[in-house]
């Protein structure tokens, strides 16, 4: 059975197996498992039959911005869907903490497109420059593309 679940630190090492697979091709960033853990309420985890097959991650940026990062499924899973139930289950997890607008930064916008998200210039989100493209070792060539997604109004 699969489901996504809000991670737990017994998942941590998991969770850094899996990004660490993508980032050794160059398709997303290391993670130390101790990375992991300082973040892991941030978490969800894709679970196919009791073992973790992928993961994800909402950061918040602050009460209207938050980031779908370190997104990632075990190459066996890819192209099942498993990816998209993660980012579904962070942008309702979005929509719970009414933020208004969840971005990205990725080398395949047309996933992320498909979900409800946007292709938007990098420089309209000066916030993610501020807090973690200063400590990224791409910071002077970023080859990824940023999306946006706009959530529904919150109500009050």
């Amino acid at each position: 059975m699969r489901i996504v679940r809000p991670a737990s630190m017994e998942d941590a090492p998991a969770i850094a197996r899996i990004v660490n697979h993508w980032a050794a091709q160059g398709k997303m960033l290391f993670r130390r498992a101790e990375e992991v853990e300082r973040s892991i309420r941030d978490f969800v985890v894709l679970q196919d039959d009791g073992e973790v097959t992928g993961c994800g991650a909402l950061a918040l940026y602050g009460a209207d911005l938050a980031e779908v990062r370190s997104l990632a499924v075990l190459p066996s899973v890819q192209r099942g869907g498993g990816g998209a139930a993660i980012v579904r289950h962070l942008l309702a997890a979005a929509v719970e903490l009414r933020v208004q607008r969840v971005f990205a930064f990725t080398y395949v916008p047309g996933f992320f497109e498909k979900l409800g998200f946007e292709v938007v210039p990098p420089e309209t989100l000066p916030q993610k420059a501020w807090r973690d493209c200063i400590h990224c070792p791409k910071r002077t060539n970023c080859d990824e593309i940023a999306v946006l997604h706009e959530l529904p109004a919150s109500r009050p």
